[in-house]
């Protein structure tokens, strides 16, 4: 699948907005810490994808019904879902001068009825002419092992062309206003998964 850029002006996936706000202090800390056991661009992407991937769980594997949406919040209470996490992975690479985009999924329960939208990050790398997509969500025992892999996609969710799932090929800037809409709106992650699109 060919990544489209929603603009053309590289500089557009280096900015800082509501979701993701990496002028934020804690922010700023979290990438300095992270770029001190780093070497270089390639290292630093590695170590922010594994930390947001890792140490940040996914409030549906966690059970914690709080939602956050912007990255400094995702990164203060260690909570979030896909999109949020994407927002938080997206503001420290963007932190450190790493050009960084949204992208989403459509994906379906395995009995086929509409899932919400998935949401993912793709990066662009010093030196590389092409962005590669990355799935910060976070793995679990049964069956979802995403990994950093910047030339074979190692995602938590391969859509399943079978059944109809679909790999959005736009690279936003900002967060998809009807996904930010849903984040912004819901009251509990059991409000969010009502108010979360099931396609864009």
């Amino acid at each position: 699948m060919e990544l489209i850029q929603q603009t053309p002006d590289i500089s557009a996936y280096l900015a800082a907005d509501d979701a993701i706000d990496h002028e934020h202090p804690l922010v700023r800390d979290t990438a300095a810490r992270l770029r001190s056991d780093t070497v270089d661009a390639y290292s630093y992407a590695e170590a922010a994808y594994c930390f947001v991937r890792d140490t940040i769980p996914h409030s549906a594997d966690s059970g914690d019904m709080r939602v956050s949406w912007r990255a400094s919040d995702v990164l203060a209470t260690r909570n979030g879902i896909c999109h949020a996490k994407s927002h938080a992975l997206a503001a420290l690479l963007r932190a450190e001068g790493i050009p960084a985009a949204l992208c989403y999924q459509a994906l379906v329960e395995d009995d086929g009825t509409p899932g919400v939208v998935h949401g993912l990050i793709a990066v662009r790398l010093p030196g590389r002419d092409r962005w590669s997509r990355l799935d910060a969500r976070g793995n679990q025992p049964a069956g979802v092992d995403a990994r950093f892999s910047l030339d074979e996609e190692k995602l938590a969710w391969p859509v399943r062309p079978e059944l109809h799932e679909v790999d959005y090929p736009t690279l936003y800037a900002a967060p998809h206003p009807a996904v930010l809409r849903g984040l912004r709106t819901a009251a509990d992650r059991e409000e969010l998964w009502r108010a979360l699109p099931t396609a864009l």
